[in-house]
């Protein structure tokens, strides 16, 4: 992913809400699953973690995009932003710039 793209995504981002929490039981393979549905749902997706998880966020950012496949956006104090095109291209959404 270039900068360029990225930063499109990001603000794509800026208005979206986080629709994941990541709490003190940190990341789980429901969470994991829960948010790879969401990734093929939406593209876009936005978490955030609470005070009370003792993992750093980057940390988190990083196993989820692994074990969902996609991209790490952005990682800005406890929000996590994560991209990944859906399978099917008819159902794509996002256009990233060249």
């Amino acid at each position: 992913m270039t900068s360029k793209q990225r930063s499109y995504l990001k603000g794509l981002a800026m208005n979206l809400e986080p629709i994941f929490q990541v709490g003190k039981s940190s990341v789980t393979p429901e969470l994991t699953q829960a948010v790879a549905e969401a990734l093929e749902a939406r593209e876009l997706v936005k978490l955030n973690v609470l005070k009370n998880c003792l993992d750093d966020g980057r940390e988190i950012a990083a196993t989820i995009a692994e074990r969902t496949r996609s991209e790490v956006v952005q990682v800005i104090g406890s929000k996590i932003v994560l991209y990944k095109p859906a399978k099917d291209e008819y159902k794509r959404k996002i256009e990233l710039p060249r």
